[in-house]
């Protein structure tokens, strides 16, 4: 049967549930986005075809499970499972739930029961009677929501209790979908009281109109003799995709209806069926487990067909056809020949491409002969897949694991160092078909540790590598056939017959860094380096200063790794400590290995030219020093100086820790100098007299100007200095072209306005005392600033630093929003950071406040140099975005250079750093590139840094899509679709 019926006739008399065959919510942003739109833009007179909606009803015998149901089934409700047209059932489901509940706390209903209160001439309680659940009489204990999932799937409980928030004292849990039911509530909710906002009641009740009367599905129902599990493969291919694991599910599944009842009687089709649905509960439950970080479906389940069936080379979905083509039909009834790569084939496979010279061989398929696939071959499959899924879940994240410290320790180390293709072996390894102990694991994990630094981390070999070799072992080590010891063995021999020719590939990759300037600064493995060195400390001294995640996670404008000489050092210690060098040799001794530094807390990059005894002890400038720093940063601090000397002694003491920690050993001492690169400081040179100091105090008024004449009052000391910090400013703000800021006179006023044309606030600037400098928003009366407050988290998202809202006293008019940081503000050398600091945090508050509310006209945006923004300076900002990125720039130099080198505004050159930097980190950004920029900017990075950056940038360039949709400006189609295509190339 085929008719269009509308949700008011779909739910009459129907009871819906999800079977266990299907996946769970996936519908995301993007999906409810489109859902909402179509929507609210229906006009109220019109209908809207939504879909296909496959239903098959059920038998009694089949609802036996649903106790809480069969009292309706017995008045006459027509049990179905959905077996197409889940995603658009739930959301309305939700959007329903969310539109009742809402219309429950509007102030003239708080007092109300859900009899009394009317939505479109329909009382709250038939509502919910109709869409949501009813109650068993005459009790009213028993609840029976009309929509749902079977018991067995572990959503069924959040979404009754979470999502539809029936009471419930227990412990939900949590999956890979609930998180998107979760976030389907929270959208709609917010929609909904935006709606309200702008339309009172009446938007609410065409709401309700459109949902039950206006949307229209094609109803479908499915005979029972009709294949559903065929109908379910085939249909769901047009909406969200299945991804490989739900379709695998469903095709076992499936299979097991197949059987005839001699070769698999009722009760075990459903103690097998049984297996596959806890089975997948618990591979949903491991991958979901870190709400944080949910783990790829697809690369758990091609992990364990390496594990449990074969390993190729092919690249794609190799894994999910062999298993398709082994769980299927045709091999439950007859024999068949079916063509496979040869497991033996010794073709390797980039499982992490980085774009080097690898040659795609053709790969020559071999026949095999499968007989008839048996239940127990099914089950097999089916509890490995299990066992695997909480061992696969502990090499990400070991210390949720019960395995001993140690071994958490060296599967930390891994997934530091980058564990690559070894995730299968490792896997393997701890599954206890391996039969392996904790020390033989350790050995197998240090010896995979080893290979990776000295091969890839040093030597920078093709990321594939032996990649045949160590998964194909993954096997033989589940299935017994070898050890993890002999393993280990076998890894430590290759590694080291290996080490000659990766320091070869080590040198000159370090003379290439020093070319182009950045010596072992540009080593993108120096971190893990520096951190094991840190790590080796720490274990001297039983305690530990620098964590892993904020050594790696840099905040904007910050360092965690120092060059303890400046790469450009301007502060007299500097220029005398070092002034037989020339600049080119003052360079390479800034990127020497001995004079980078781990810091156990990120600073201002603005703060590392600081002299060497400020860098050692805690300064008014901001930063803490290296005495109480990282064990690292300590050592350094007990030296009296910092010279060519010491670069070159803590160098070498470096290396000598890799050959120790890694096990090899350089060629000799003049290798590991041509590795420092400093062999010129060997060199005679003839001694120059020291720089004199310079006397900074003879810059800066600290009294009167003059003496007071006849009854002119002395000028305080502390108002000159104001203005000659002001008068600073506003000729900095002149040289970089920014005269919408310097608009105001220098005064001896410690605040300086920048007017914004605007009839609700400014900004303001502030000098408090000699070390506060702030930004504020000044709010011209308290009804504007309710409006800003609303806004609260959009604007602080949008400006990148939280703000103090709440500073002015209750009964002012007006009110202030401020930002502050210490910092030294009146020592000369450290204006140009002071400077920068306010022009950037305008910046940044400026655009969140514009961001936050569109509809606000001003006038005031920064001066443009130029018109239009061409390709040349696309190609300069990608290139200058690259050097901030690497840290070898502030953002303000970077922005700055782009402006010298281009003539690109300065805010345009600060969006370009910024979004180059979001996409490196793939996080979201707020200021929209133009459509040849986003595909310049996402092909370069994915020629210089790989497909693994080049995901991280799509995935922010998507989010930037969502964001931008929120706005109410319409939508990005041309990133969509950059996106989509990139997503389709790569699959």
């Amino acid at each position: 049967m085929n008719e269009l019926q509308s949700i008011s006739q779909l739910f009459q008399n129907r009871l819906f549930r999800i079977p266990d065959y299907q996946r769970g919510y996936a519908w995301k942003h993007d999906q409810l986005v489109d859902f909402w739109d179509d929507l609210i833009n229906l006009h109220i007179d019109r209908y809207h075809y939504i879909g296909l909606l496959s239903l098959r009803q059920l038998t009694r015998q089949e609802t036996v499970s649903w106790a809480n149901d069969t009292w309706l089934i017995e008045n006459d409700y027509r049990p179905c499972h959905v077996v197409d047209g889940q995603q658009r059932l739930t959301t309305i489901s939700i959007l329903m739930n969310e539109l009742v509940s809402f219309i429950r706390t509007l102030p003239e209903n708080i007092s109300r029961n859900d009899a009394d209160i009317i939505l479109g001439y329909e009382a709250l309680k038939d509502i919910r009677a109709k869409y949501i659940s009813r109650k068993r009489p005459p009790q009213y204990i028993i609840t029976s929501y009309l929509f749902g999932y079977e018991v067995d799937n572990p959503t069924a409980d959040y979404l009754q209790y979470k999502i539809f928030e029936e009471p419930f004292s227990g412990t939900v849990e949590e999956t890979y979908y609930t998180k998107n039911l979760k976030y389907a509530k929270s959208f709609f909710h917010q929609q909904i009281v935006e709606l309200y906002e702008n339309s009172n009641i009446d938007g609410l009740v065409d709401l309700y109109k459109k949902l039950t009367q206006k949307l229209m599905f094609n109803i479908h129902e499915i005979k029972d003799d009709y294949d559903v599990f065929v109908a379910f493969e085939t249909m769901n291919n047009r909406g969200k995709p299945l991804t490989s694991l739900e379709l695998l599910k469903n095709r076992l599944i499936y299979l097991t209806t197949l059987f005839d009842d001699i070769t698999l009687d009722r009760s075990d089709k459903a103690a097998l069926r049984k297996q596959i649905n806890d089975t997948w509960k618990e591979v949903y439950y491991q991958l979901g487990r870190n709400r944080s970080v949910s783990l790829s479906d697809d690369e758990f389940l091609r992990a364990h067909w390496i594990i449990f069936f074969q390993y190729s080379r092919q690249k794609g979905n190799d894994y999910i056809k062999f298993l398709l083509n082994r769980f299927s039909a045709k091999h439950i009834y007859d024999k068949n020949t079916v063509v496979q790569t040869d497991p033996d084939d010794d073709v390797l496979i980039d499982d992490q491409p980085d774009g080097d010279d690898e040659i795609a061989e053709e790969v020559i398929p071999t026949e095999t002969s499968h007989s008839k696939l048996q239940p127990l071959e099914i089950d097999a499959y089916v509890r490995s897949l299990k066992e695997s899924a909480k061992y696969w879940y502990y090499t990400f994240f070991p210390w949720e694991s019960d395995l001993t410290n140690i071994e958490k320790q060296w599967l930390d180390r891994l997934n530091r160092i980058g564990i690559g293709y070894f995730r299968p072996l490792v896997t393997a390894a701890l599954t206890p078909s391996a039969k392996g102990s904790v020390d033989e694991r350790i050995t197998l994990f240090k010896a995979i540790e080893r290979f990776i630094f000295i091969c890839f981390r040093m030597g920078m070999f093709q990321s594939s590598y032996q990649s045949s070799v160590y998964n194909r072992k993954a096997k033989a080590l589940y299935y017994g056939e070898t050890t993890a010891s002999q393993i280990a063995e076998e890894l430590v021999a290759t590694t080291t017959n290996d080490t000659k020719a990766a320091l070869t590939n080590f040198m000159t990759r370090i003379d290439k860094r020093f070319a182009d300037g950045d010596g072992y600064y540009g080593w993108r493995d120096l971190r893990y380096l520096l951190f094991e060195y840190e790590v080796a400390l720490s274990d001297q001294n039983k305690i530990q200063k620098v964590d892993w995640t904020m050594f790696t996670k840099v905040e904007k404008d910050k360092i965690t790794i120092e060059h303890i000489l400046p790469q450009t050092p301007t502060k007299w210690y500097w220029r005398n400590q070092f002034r037989l060098y020339s600049d080119e040799e003052i360079k390479t001794l800034s990127g020497s290995l001995g004079n980078l530094l781990p810091l156990a807390q990120s600073i201002n990059s603005g703060l590392q030219n600081d002299g060497f005894e400020e860098k050692k002890t805690a300064s008014a400038s901001g930063r803490r020093g290296y005495e109480n720093g990282s064990h690292s940063e300590i050592e350094i601090a007990k030296e009296n100086e910092w010279n060519a000397d010491r670069i070159l002694e803590r160098g070498k003491k470096l290396l000598s820790f890799m050959e120790k920690r890694w096990d090899f050993r350089f060629a000799d001492d003049e290798q590991k100098l041509e590795l420092l690169h400093l062999h010129f400081l060997q060199d005679p040179r003839e001694e120059k007299p020291e720089i004199p100091e310079p006397d900074l105090s003879a810059s800066i008024p600290s009294q009167s100007v003059e003496a007071p004449i006849g009854d002119t009052p002395l000028v305080p000391a502390r108002r000159i200095r104001r203005e000659w910090f002001w008068r600073g400013f506003v000729e900095y703000c002149n040289q970089k072209d920014r005269t919408d800021i310097s608009i105001r006179k220098p005064s001896g006023d410690n605040w300086y306005d920048v007017p914004m044309h605007s009839n609700e606030y400014h900004i303001f600037f502030n000098l408090i005392g000699r070390d506060t400098l702030r930004v504020g928003i000044y709010v011209y009366d308290s009804t504007i600033f309710a409006r800003l407050e609303s806004k609260k988290e959009e604007i602080e998202a949008h400006c990148g630093f939280p703000l103090d809202w709440y500073s002015s006293k209750e009964t002012s008019v007006a009110k202030r929003v401020l930002y502050s940081t210490n910092t030294n503000i009146y020592a000369e050398d450290n204006q140009t950071y002071c400077f920068n600091w306010l022009i950037t945090h305008f910046d940044a508050l400026h655009r969140a406040l514009l961001d936050s509310n569109p509809k606000i006209t001003e006038q005031h945006q920064p001066k443009k140099s130029s018109g239009l923004l061409t390709k040349e300076m696309t190609a300069i900002a990608y290139q200058v975005a690259q050097k901030v990125y690497a840290e070898q720039l502030s953002r303000s130099e970077g922005r700055d250079e782009i402006v010298k080198l281009s003539g690109m505004n300065s805010g345009s050159a600060g969006d370009y750093i910024t979004d180059f930097i979001a996409m490196m980190d793939g996080v979201q950004y707020t200021r929209t590139l133009n459509e040849y920029s986003t595909r310049y900017y996402l092909e370069h990075i994915r020629q210089d840094y790989g497909i693994e950056v080049l995901s991280r940038a799509l995935n922010a360039c998507g989010q930037h899509a969502k964001y931008y949709a929120t706005l109410g400006h319409g939508r990005l189609a041309y990133i969509e679709r950059i996106v989509h295509e990139y997503h389709e190339w790569k699959d």
